[in-house]
């Protein structure tokens, strides 16, 4: 009966270590920045091919730097069928833009190149030049009908770049439900979707950055996020701005008025139910500022949100919302 035992006993162990779940890890370039994808599998599987097919059929779908994209091609007015990620893209902008009152607009896309933040290198700037593209920004004007993108103004075009990276990561990470995976963190340029944690039970843990003198300032890690289940996206200024005759502009654009914004919000953190939402959030919020943006994140179930800001006088400054407080790791 004591050998039955020993046996049953080694059984149970081999079972066990054969269940262990593999860390895999993935990296590479892509949608012109990084991604960082951590996953446990039973399997040990590399879907490194699944992912790299994921991040083409975006890019043929809502790239603006793909020319033969859907995207460039609605843009050119050009007849072309539309797949889900448009729809997707198109569908979480609008909602967007909704929610916003038009501080998140997806046919900014005009202001954004005349500004030198997307695929061009940007126009000569002047108020006449920026009064006349305002009339082509207007989330209201465009829409899809019959599987069709159709615009009140065939010169209006669309930008989905402030949620397709977010879309990206959620993406990812429905493939990886699909295939059982239960702990992943996908990192798409800083666009993270989280599920489960590590095999011991703790917590993913991401860091916030500080922001950077400039665009190429050393990363310095500011605070610490203890992370399952949800979307992270940070969005700033520090890094991302173009100079004009010695002046620094944000590449925050409002649609309001076509300008960069000049507020002294320096960077959001919004954590959300996944990161295509928390992508548009923190646009949202780096758009309208912390006093505009604050009562809109706190209307919402299982939106939280981290600001970092100057005070008046020049010192840096942090405002959490609740829920954000209770995630955030001591050091």
């Amino acid at each position: 009966m004591r050998n039955v035992f020993l046996v049953f006993m080694g059984l149970l162990t081999l079972v066990s270590c054969a269940k262990q779940p593999k860390k895999r890890v993935l990296q590479g370039l892509a949608q012109g920045s990084y991604y960082a994808i951590t996953y446990f599998d039973d399997e040990n599987r590399d879907f490194q091919r699944d992912i790299d097919s994921i991040f083409h059929a975006i890019d043929l779908s809502v790239n603006l730097w793909v020319d033969s994209s859907i995207i460039s091609k609605v843009n050119r007015n050009e007849e072309v069928a539309l797949d889900k990620i448009f729809i997707d893209n198109f569908e979480l902008a609008q909602q967007a833009a909704r929610l916003s009152d038009g501080y998140f607009d997806p046919t900014i896309a005009p202001i954004v190149a005349a500004w030198g933040f997307s695929y061009k290198n940007g126009d000569s700037i002047t108020p006449q030049r920026i009064d006349s593209l305002r009339g082509l920004v207007d989330y209201r004007k465009v829409r899809i009908e019959e599987g069709k993108v159709v615009k009140d103004d065939p010169r209006i075009t669309l930008d989905f770049n402030a949620i397709a990276q977010g879309y990206t990561s959620d993406l990812i990470a429905a493939f990886f439900d699909s295939k059982g995976i239960r702990n992943y963190l996908v990192d798409t340029g800083g666009e993270i979707m989280a599920k489960g944690g590590k095999p011991n039970g703790d917590p993913w843990i991401v860091g916030i950055e500080k922001p950077a003198d400039s665009w190429d300032s050393e990363r310095i890690v500011h605070t610490r996020i203890a992370l399952r289940d949800k979307g992270l996206v940070t969005s700033g200024s520090t890094r991302k701005y173009v100079e004009r005759h010695g002046k620094r502009y944000s590449h925050s654009i409002d649609p309001k008025t076509g300008y960069p914004v000049e507020h002294h919000l320096l960077g959001v953190t919004v954590l959300a139910g996944n990161s295509a939402w928390a992508d548009a959030l923190a646009s949202i919020c780096m758009v309208m500022g912390l006093e505009k943006s604050l009562p809109l994140i706190e209307s919402m179930d299982g939106v939280e949100a981290y600001y970092i800001f100057v005070n008046e006088n020049n010192e840096l400054e942090i405002f959490a919302t609740e829920g954000f407080k209770t995630l955030l790791i001591d050091d």
